[in-house]
């Protein structure tokens, strides 16, 4: 297994929007590249930037750092997107994690994820919930879990395949 890097965290913002659709394109390159476009398509992301764009524009971005360079991102928000059932509470919302593909293996995710628990549990939130692809296998449902997630429910958008998971960071009472 690859060693852990050392990485910086900051919060980041527009000007980090394209280090963020490099990191995107990437993966949807890696991900066609092995038969799983369904999860972001086949396009690179860069080429239709609307929905990345409001999301940096609009929700909490922190960057994870190593030497300076950008290598991966999360964007965080209080609400789920409207596809998603509504929690029965407070939460933190997983809107989007990126890992640059050079740098994975590394645990720069669970850096990233690591981040959210400990915002979350900065601003009272309870509850850190994510909904990801989980087409073809469960490969990255497997990936929350394993970052301490469990699973809520299971959804199909437009043929799109996902599941919402969430995590309790905050105990209530």
């Amino acid at each position: 297994m690859p060693e852990r890097l050392a990485t910086d965290l900051r919060r980041g913002g527009l000007a980090d929007l394209p280090a963020v659709l490099a990191m995107l394109d990437g993966a949807v390159d890696w991900l066609v590249a092995r038969g799983r476009a369904g999860q972001w398509g086949e396009r690179p992301l860069s080429e239709r930037p609307a929905r990345v764009t409001k999301i940096v524009r609009d929700h909490m971005v922190w960057l994870a750092e190593v030497a300076g360079e950008p290598v991966g991102a999360i964007m965080l928000w209080p609400e789920a997107p409207p596809h998603i059932p509504p929690a029965s509470g407070p939460q933190l919302y997983v809107t989007l994690l990126v890992v640059d593909r050079r740098f994975a293996g590394h645990g720069i995710g669970r850096v990233l994820l690591d981040l959210a628990v400990s915002e979350a549990r900065r601003l009272g939130l309870p509850v850190l919930r994510v909904d990801c692809f989980a087409g073809v296998d469960d490969r990255l449902v497997d990936y929350y879990r394993a970052a301490g997630f469990v699973e809520e429910s299971r959804f199909t958008l437009n043929g799109w395949e996902g599941c919402v998971l969430s995590q309790r960071v905050l105990s209530t009472g």
